[in-house]
């Protein structure tokens, strides 16, 4: 069966400005970074979710086909599309998190995400396709043959240089096995004082400047990073129209960051979007994803889509974590799984409501922490070591919602 996300890829290559195909991708790679947290909590029951029940939302998600990419990990991936053949008759391809670098190791009272990032792997290539260390041609057809390889640079030579050198030799490799795989490039998790003042431009530079020595062979399918406004994705999506910039969801918020964050980044020229969080932390994980590939479809709008969100949990009689009026609120997004990252906001666009108190229903703000007029925190008024501070109280709060 032809892949869905091959054919938006060809048409995006074939007609970068005019192509209106948008790739949607459920990140279900948790099990990768917050270990017994991963699963998430049941909106009914609410009691923590085992493994095998955070596979069966996969199966759930695979079977409505609405996204392009399921991520996995590689164990997940051998269970969903080697044992059980999943993807063999649907247009959803199956993909792997092909690295996972320290400042994602989030045990519970860990301590390596306060540091900067260091490269690892887990899975092997072979193992991703699969499921062996030394598979024959035809084992090697079996399993996933689609990658995330993540890099979180730090503007220091000393953790960058081996960073970026584990990324080459990852390249090389791919290609050498005919791998496939798209590159996320997370914010900053422990600059200290070499904090990009301009994180966007930062990150943009240093995509076009790693990948500028790449031909096509070895290049990503397209990227995945945090969104930093308007200026900065549409900075990096004329370019070059082929580097394909997708975003990534970030920390969980109200039902209205994550459809509006969908929203304006296609705007600005973003082709993908990948959410992990927000989709398994939603009251009903179906539903969601229905709503945003209406919205990436541009189907309807993100007002119009919470209202009709709550209408449909209503009918099924999952009861929201917010009042409709809450979840109409921008909060502020973390952007990394360690919260050593930025932070997100997008109250600088229209909304049905300004952004007040609304994001203390998620998470209370420290009152040390700048804020406007109305309440809300001034992130061009904090300084480095807020912003590090500030994230990682908003990805505890994710892990806290989780069970961990």
């Amino acid at each position: 069966m032809i892949k869905s996300l091959d054919q938006k890829i060809a048409n995006i290559r074939a007609n970068p400005s005019g192509a209106k195909d948008f790739i949607l991708a459920d990140a279900k790679d948790a099990d990768m970074a917050a270990g017994l947290a991963a699963p998430g909590i049941d909106a009914l029951t609410r009691k923590v979710r085992s493994l095998a029940e955070y596979r069966d939302q996969m199966r759930q998600v695979l079977r409505q086909g609405l996204v392009d990419i399921l991520l996995m990990s590689a164990s997940s991936s051998e269970v969903l599309t080697i044992q059980e053949k999943l993807f063999e008759n649907s247009h959803v391809t199956p993909a792997c998190r092909a690295n996972d670098t320290t400042d994602i190791h989030l045990m519970a009272g860990g301590t390596y995400p306060t540091s900067p990032s260091r490269p690892f792997r887990t899975a092997t290539i072979e193992q991703i396709q699969s499921g062996r260390v030394n598979p024959t041609p035809e084992q090697r057809r079996l399993g996933a043959n689609l990658g995330l390889y993540s890099i979180t640079p730090n503007n220091n030579i000393e953790f960058d240089y081996p960073t970026l050198e584990a990324y080459k030799e990852f390249r090389i490799e791919a290609e050498l096995k005919g791998f496939r795989h798209f590159l996320e490039v997370f914010d900053p998790n422990a600059c200290g004082s070499a904090c990009p003042a301009d994180l966007g431009r930062f990150i943009n530079d240093l995509i076009v400047r790693l990948l500028a020595g790449v031909p096509s062979s070895g290049r990503p399918v397209f990227l995945k990073i945090a969104y930093h406004g308007p200026k900065a994705m549409e900075e990096l999506a004329s370019y070059d129209p082929l580097l394909i910039p997708g975003i990534l969801g970030g920390s969980s918020g109200t039902t209205y960051d994550a459809f509006k964050l969908l929203e304006q980044a296609k705007k600005y020229g973003a082709r993908a979007g990948l959410y992990g969080r927000k989709i398994n932390n939603s009251e009903h994980q179906l539903t969601f994803v229905k709503y945003l590939r209406a919205i990436a479809d541009a189907q309807i709008t993100p007002e119009e889509a919470v209202p009709a969100y709550h209408g449909e949990l209503e009918k099924l009689k999952i009861p929201p974590y917010r009042p409709l009026k809450d979840d109409m609120q921008l909060t502020d997004t973390a952007t990394s799984y360690s919260g050593g990252g930025s932070t997100i906001s997008l109250s600088g666009t229209s909304t049905p409501k300004p952004a007040q108190k609304a994001a203390t229903a998620v998470i209370a703000q420290p009152a040390a922490l700048p804020k406007k007029s109305d309440g809300s925190t001034d992130f061009s008024k904090m300084t480095p070591a807020q912003k590090v501070a500030y994230s990682r109280q908003r990805i505890r709060a994710d892990l806290s919602r989780s069970g961990a």
